[in-house]
């Protein structure tokens, strides 16, 4: 009975020590053997893995892409205006063993590099003027700036194990002092813009007015000169079928006639009957003898 018993321990703290001998790694993390509070040995390979069972530790690492989102912070531009700033970062571990010696843990890792980038940010804003960053241009010119930071930052922050992969600036914001003098100044400058622009384009209103003013009075006078002379010619054409026309005393008396008898026809059409004539005239003449018949 007492042979069982001791087999059985023998067999619950062989269990034991192999339990403790062995660990298992993650595809996705970095797992660090510790013994005495030393890094002895490093591995990202995923799969089983051995130690020495109560001596030593696993330090388990990510090796995931991680966020951190910085507390907004106020930095100084170069013409001595406060401004904002809420950005995040994208960082991830690069060296385990030195994250562990340097830092230790995430929330150390995040305090780090807030100070290293707000100091970074302080620095490269302290060139810039206001009215550089808060402007109109192209933004690619902005994003190199931050492109700039984020390269300055990974530099410093590869000393304690970390790889930076991009710093973001969110927003820039202006202190509450600051806000209405700013968007005054916006306002006046996009009033000046929009005045320029509608002088200038009243200006080219009147250079077209002017020049459509000008075409159409040439093209009046030339279709008034073209009427003219289109109409001196056609009198000209019909004075001179007027002339071959009536060549003789006896035609030309008879188309002379012709006319009289028209201004006639024309006067007897209103109400008025009586038409004064000259005695002596054809036409007299003629009305008389029709009457004496």
């Amino acid at each position: 009975m007492k042979k069982k018993i001791l087999f059985a321990v023998i067999i619950v703290a062989v269990l034991i020590v192999v339990s403790a001998s062995m660990f298992t790694v993650r595809e996705n993390e970095y797992a660090c053997t510790v013994r005495f509070s030393k890094i002895i040995s490093t591995t990202d390979q995923a799969g089983l893995h051995f130690k020495v069972p109560f001596l030593d530790s696993v330090k388990y690492f990510t090796k995931a892409t991680q966020l951190y989102d910085i507390p907004p912070s106020e930095v100084l531009t170069s013409d001595k205006q406060n401004m904002t700033v809420d950005c995040y970062i994208l960082w991830s571990i690069g060296d385990p063993k030195l994250f562990y010696q340097t830092l230790g843990t995430t929330s150390v890792a995040e305090q780090r590099l807030d100070a290293l980038t707000y100091n970074e940010l302080k620095t490269v804003m302290g060139t810039l003027a206001q009215a550089d960053i808060i402007n109109m241009e192209d933004g690619a010119k902005r994003n190199d700036i931050y492109s700039n930071i984020a390269t300055d930052v990974d530099r410093l922050a590869r000393t304690y194990g970390i790889r930076v992969e991009d710093v973001k600036i969110k927003q820039f914001d202006l202190p509450e002092s600051n806000l209405n003098a700013v968007y005054n100044r916006m306002i006046s400058e996009r009033n000046q813009m929009a005045e320029k622009y509608t002088a200038d384009g009243n200006y080219e209103a009147s250079i077209i007015r002017n020049d459509v003013d000008k075409q159409v009075n040439i093209i009046v006078s030339d279709a008034e000169a073209a009427a003219a002379k289109l109409v001196a010619e056609g009198e000209g054409e019909y004075m001179r079928l007027l002339a071959e026309a009536y060549d003789t005393a006896d035609k030309k008396d008879f188309y002379e006639f012709t006319l009289a008898l028209d201004a006639l026809k024309q006067s007897l059409k209103g109400d008025e009957k009586t038409v004064i004539l000259d005695g002596d005239s054809d036409l007299a003449q003629i009305l008389m003898g029709a009457a004496g018949k």
